[in-house]
């Protein structure tokens, strides 16, 4: 599924406003640090993803505490469904994981990257 010139724009503008977090993340994703060449505010579907790995076909978001609110959780689902309907694994983290325990994250990241392939 393609992107609009829409999609790209909100994406160059995302890149523009990550947040602690995800800035963290992508210092370590960034330059095949795990093996794997990773994009970040990537349009994928009527979607833009956090972090995007095309090798593996995995997605990554990084989650503020907006995630955990009733609506904010039905439209993260139908994400998922549709994701996972186009072969697009998502792996979800908290900030706060992201944040306090960055190993652990880079871990499980990269064993779907491996398992992936």
């Amino acid at each position: 599924m393609s992107s609009t010139r829409r999609d790209v724009a909100f994406a160059r503008e995302l890149r523009r406003r990550q947040t602690d977090a995800e800035s963290l993340l992508w210092r370590h994703l960034r330059s095949t640090q795990l093996g794997a060449r990773f994009r970040r505010q990537h349009p994928i579907a009527r979607y833009v993803i956090d972090f995007y790995c095309d090798e593996a076909r995995l997605a990554i978001e990084v989650d503020g505490g907006g995630h955990a609110e009733l609506e904010q959780l039905r439209y993260d689902r139908m994400r998922t469904e549709l994701l996972d309907r186009i072969g697009v694994k998502l792996l979800r983290f908290w900030n706060t994981d992201v944040l306090g325990n960055v190993d652990g994250v880079l871990e499980t990241i990269l064993k779907e990257v491996l398992r992936r392939r």
